[in-house]
Formats: C-alpha cells, sequence, structure tokens
C-alpha cells in the first residue's frame, strides 16, 4: 500500500511538472522562459533549457544577455550528447563572440565535439580530419591555453586512426588479390605515414603483392616484374634484416631469383 503511494506522488510530481514545462512553452513572457531556460540548465535539465533558449534568444539577440544565452545554448546541446549540433553551436559562439571569456573553451569544444564523433578507422574519417583541423585551429589562436597538451594527445590518437585507415583501405586491394592496387595503394600510404607502426608490414605486402603481380603476368611482362619484386626484397630486408616474415621474404627471394636465373647457392 505504502509503495503504491509513492507511485501516485511520483506521478503526480512528474504530471504537475509537465503541465507547469508546457504552460511555459507556450508563454508570452519570454522573461519567464529565460529565467526558465537558465534554471533547467543549472538543474541538468539540458533538453528543455535548450528548447526554451532556442525560443528566446532571437528575442535577446541584441542584448547584453545574448552572450550567456548562446553559451549556455551551446553547453546545452553538449549535455544532450548531440555533439554535432553542439560542435556547430561552439563553432558559432567563438565567431560571434571572438573576445568573451568563453571563447577559447568554446573553440576547444568545437573541436572536440568533433573528436567524439570520430568513428572506428574502418569507417569514413571525414570527421576525424575535420576534428584534427579544428584542434589545430584551437593550438594556432590560443598557443599559451593550459589545454594544449591536451589537444596534442587527442590529435595523435586521431592520426593513429587515419594511419589506420590508410592501413586497412591499402590492405583491402592486397586480400582481394588485386596486386597491382595493392602496390600502389601500399607505396602511397608509406609516403604519406613513413613512420606507421604497421611500417613493416605494409612493406611486406608490398613485396609480397609486387611478387604475386609478377607470377600473375603475362609472359613477356613477367621479367620486368620479377625484377621489381627483387628491387623490392632487397629494400625489405636492407630495412628489416632480421624480420618476423624472414621465411616468406627468402621464399620470394628464391622462387624470384630462380625466375631470374640468379645464383643464390652463396
Amino acid at each position: 500500500m505504502k509503495s503504491k503511494i509513492i507511485a501516485a506522488l511520483v506521478l503526480l510530481v512528474f504530471t504537475a511538472s509537465c503541465g507547469e514545462y508546457e504552460k511555459i512553452l507556450k508563454s508570452t513572457d519570454y522573461e519567464l522562459k529565460k529565467n526558465k531556460a537558465i534554471a533547467y540548465y543549472e538543474d541538468g535539465k539540458y533538453i528543455k533549457a535548450s528548447e526554451l533558449l532556442s525560443m528566446v534568444l532571437p528575442r535577446y539577440r541584441a542584448t547584453e544577455e545574448a552572450e550567456n544565452l548562446t553559451w549556455l545554448g551551446a553547453k546545452s546541446y553538449y549535455g544532450m550528447r548531440d555533439y554535432l549540433t553542439a560542435s556547430a553551436a561552439f563553432r558559432n559562439f567563438a565567431e560571434t563572440f571572438p573576445y568573451s571569456e568563453h571563447s577559447e573553451e568554446a573553440t576547444f569544444m568545437a573541436a572536440y565535439c568533433d573528436y567524439l564523433q570520430s568513428p572506428r578507422p574502418s569507417l569514413d574519417q571525414s570527421m576525424t580530419v575535420t576534428a584534427i583541423e579544428g584542434f589545430i585551429y584551437f593550438q594556432r589562436r590560443f598557443p599559451a591555453s593550459d589545454k594544449i597538451e591536451e589537444s596534442n594527445v587527442l590529435i595523435k590518437e586521431l592520426e593513429d586512426k587515419l594511419v589506420e585507415k590508410s592501413f586497412l583501405s591499402a590492405r583491402l586491394y592486397y586480400d582481394l588479390g588485386e596486386y597491382r592496387a595493392a602496390v600502389v595503394a601500399l607505396a602511397n600510404s608509406l609516403k604519406e605515414y613513413p613512420e606507421t607502426k604497421y611500417r613493416e608490414e605494409m612493406m611486406f605486402l608490398r613485396l609480397e603483392s609486387t611478387y604475386l603481380y609478377a607470377v600473375n603476368s603475362v609472359a613477356d611482362r613477367q621479367q620486368e616484374r620479377y625484377q621489381e619484386a627483387l628491387d623490392e626484397y632487397y629494400s625489405f630486408i636492407e630495412e628489416f634484416p632480421d624480420t618476423k616474415y624472414g621465411r616468406d621474404v627468402e621464399r620470394i627471394y628464391s622462387s624470384t631469383a630462380r625466375f631470374l636465373n640468379i645464383d643464390v647457392s652463396n
């Protein structure tokens, strides 16, 4: 019985709260709406705060309160985890109020919201690039900020995603047996990210792709392409003499040498 009474009271309070909010939405008292929007924000009720702020902002856009209301609007979107809208709102705030005390934080948060939208490496990385550009812009605009170190850490994390995406895209050609395309893609990825942690694997895949491309070539092009495989072998073994792919590398070399009539007895 007691639990039913408590449940009924909770429902009554909830219904009254919703009724109050509906009345505020319909009200033409913009001062009331503004004050309730601020109160909702402070209570962590970001959806209600955001809806009311979007209604009152046009009325206060040319007033001294516009800056604070715009800031609360951006923060409300962030509180709602609507990072796409929040990013645009923070960026708009920084552009509209460049001398605000919140300008530095807004610029950082615009990039941070993009960072939060960056997907796993196997997916399209447009947002990752946008986030990196946002942090670089932040660093240039606020070089003395105490968030520079944090932004560097986040940039590195985002760049690692781009490196992995490049690696996965290049490897896909290899997995599909498109060896000529794999050679080109792997070479481009290595050129763009020469310090990648995948360098040894990518160099090996380029060597094997070059070799397999030669194996599957028409007879009158095999001599030239086996020679390219041999060149790749020397490049690889010079950089990774103690490679974990040693057995496969030597297999490729022996097969290539036999085709090119190279004496491997020494």
